[in-house]
């Protein structure tokens, strides 16, 4: 895309809504990314976000899963910003440079996880119209319906904020990775 990155609110100029949601991502994250301040600027949109996001921290997908779920779904939403964001985050968490390609393309050296990632790719293609020989093939791998439920709330929560990036085009501020 050729569109100038967006101003983001900073802090100091936002109203006292703006100024309290971006202290809470400061305090969760150690920074306010741009795209949080950026989605600050509808407080409402960034308060459901951050809720849900806090909510899928305490659900039955581990922290690495759900950053492989970020990633792919930014891939599959041809969203640079957030593929940079979880390709950074996800070489935080121990992600090598291969698997991190390979979860962009839905694949893991684990079965559980590669299924997951299938089937999540699964989703985000056909809209939620998956074959039942998919969802199958998923549960033979150990994909419970508490899972498939979880990756869907994260394929909603991710799509908000590719969708998002791409409307505001906040300014990257993470080592630049292609979508």
């Amino acid at each position: 895309m050729s569109s100038t990155p967006t101003s983001t609110p900073t802090s100091p100029g936002a109203t006292d809504a703006h100024a309290d949601l971006l202290a809470r991502v400061e305090k969760q994250l150690g920074r306010v990314p741009n795209l949080y301040a950026a989605l600050a600027s509808g407080p409402a949109a960034l308060e459901g976000y951050l809720a849900m996001r806090d909510r899928l921290t305490r659900g039955v997908l581990r922290a690495r899963l759900r950053e492989q779920l970020a990633l792919l779904i930014a891939q599959e939403n041809e969203c640079t910003y957030c593929v940079s964001a979880h390709s950074y985050r996800g070489g935080l968490m121990g992600l090598t440079e291969d698997e991190l390609r390979e979860t962009r393309d839905a694949h893991d050296a684990d079965s559980h996880t590669d299924a997951v990632l299938t089937l999540a790719r699964r989703i985000v293609r056909t809209r939620g119209r998956v074959g039942e020989e998919h969802r199958s093939t998923a549960r033979a791998a150990g994909v419970t319906e508490a899972e498939e439920a979880e990756i869907v709330a994260h394929i909603a929560l991710n799509t908000l904020s590719n969708y998002y990036n791409h409307l505001a085009r906040p300014e990257l501020d993470f080592p630049e990775v292609t979508a």
